[in-house]
């Protein structure tokens, strides 16, 4: 168990240095060994492809203490497939499955001090960066990477945990492209995401809600996360080519399938949040985020979905579903959890 005094169940979602963060370089079109570093710095050189031109690509994924001791990832072999079509997207080298795995389960084990105690609220968050370190002046590849995982302990990502929050659509800023990079978890779509963001929140919001970018007339994503609604025993979620395909609201897909439900992907015009029993933003991070309203302030509309202003029953079955997963207290009929001694 952890000898860290910690106050975790305050835990807030930022960065907390650790012992330990893992490496491993990609030279001479070969990866190298895996290296374990006590260093929070990288030595990189002014003209790295990764600070020039965003030849980088990142994950998030989790670890969890459970009941009964033991320590659990979640889905990363999912997060290793993503991170390679992300390389195959922007020209880098994929990193082979069972390396990614092996540097997440040393990462977790070699930091398990900082693991948050079961009940806490908190988890251990796993951040996997990969970026072109070799020196470029023309927009081109580096011959040259690095790929690192660190982890720090979290709280939720939202201060309120499980509760329903306000979004407003943003409609002046696109998050990402169709065709574009949307489909890919790169650093670029979050820079692109900053403005809406904090115009978001300086209205007062939980975050911003994205329309697709080409017609402003469908629902893309709420911030960066998926969206999904539910109606009439049906679980429905965007389908779009510039939406990061969520490895959380895949997860929930198939668990809206084992409860019974539908399960449909499809444009999803802005004007049927009106028909919506319940709605939510969901992602590594916040799991589901329920959604109580969302606001058109251009078009002088709201869209009031969680009319008590509380998680829906079929979204509160599905995140405690999913959480008792995670934690070893749900069957793992799917094979979604790796479980640490």
């Amino acid at each position: 168990m952890s000898d860290l005094n910690l106050d975790w169940a305050n835990l807030k979602f930022g960065y907390m240095k650790t012992d330990y963060n893992v490496r491993c370089y990609y030279r001479n079109g070969a990866w190298g060994e895996i290296e374990m570093c006590s260093e929070e710095t990288i030595n990189l050189h002014m003209a790295a492809t990764c600070l020039h031109y965003g030849q980088e690509a990142f994950e998030g994924l989790k670890a969890y203490r459970c009941k009964d001791g033991k320590i659990r990832i979640f889905r990363m072999e999912a997060n290793a497939e993503r991170m390679q079509s992300t390389c195959r997207g922007i020209l880098m080298p994929e990193l082979p499955t069972e390396k990614f795995c092996e540097m997440v389960k040393r990462v977790v084990k070699a930091n398990e001090r900082f693991l948050p105690p079961y009940e806490s609220g908190a988890s251990l968050y796993i951040r996997p960066l990969l970026i072109g370190t070799g020196a470029q002046v023309g927009v081109h590849p580096a011959n040259e990477y690095l790929f690192i995982i660190f982890v720090t302990p979290v709280g939720p990502y939202f201060k309120g945990g499980f509760a329903a929050n306000p979004y407003v659509v943003i409609r002046e800023y696109d998050r990402s492209a169709p065709l574009g990079t949307g489909i890919y978890k790169v650093g670029g779509n979050y820079a692109a995401s900053l403005l809406a963001n904090k115009k978001a929140h300086d209205l007062g919001y939980s975050c911003e809600f994205y329309l697709d970018a080409k017609e402003k007339k469908y629902i893309d994503e709420a911030g960066a996360a998926n969206f999904f609604g539910i109606k009439n025993n049906t679980y429905i979620t965007p389908k779009s080519s510039s939406i990061l395909p969520s490895i959380t609201n895949r997860s929930l897909m198939q668990l809206a399938e084992d409860l019974g439900l539908k399960v449909e992907r499809r444009q999803i015009p802005i004007e049927e949040l009106e028909t919506m029993e319940e709605a939510g933003a969901c992602g590594t991070a916040a799991v589901i985020s329920p959604i109580e309203r969302i606001d058109d302030l251009e078009m002088n509309k709201s869209y009031v979905i969680a009319k008590d202003g509380k998680p829906g029953p079929i979204s509160k079955k599905l995140y405690e579903k999913l959480r008792g997963i995670q934690y070893g207290e749900e069957p793992d009929v799917h094979n979604w959890v790796t479980v640490m001694d």
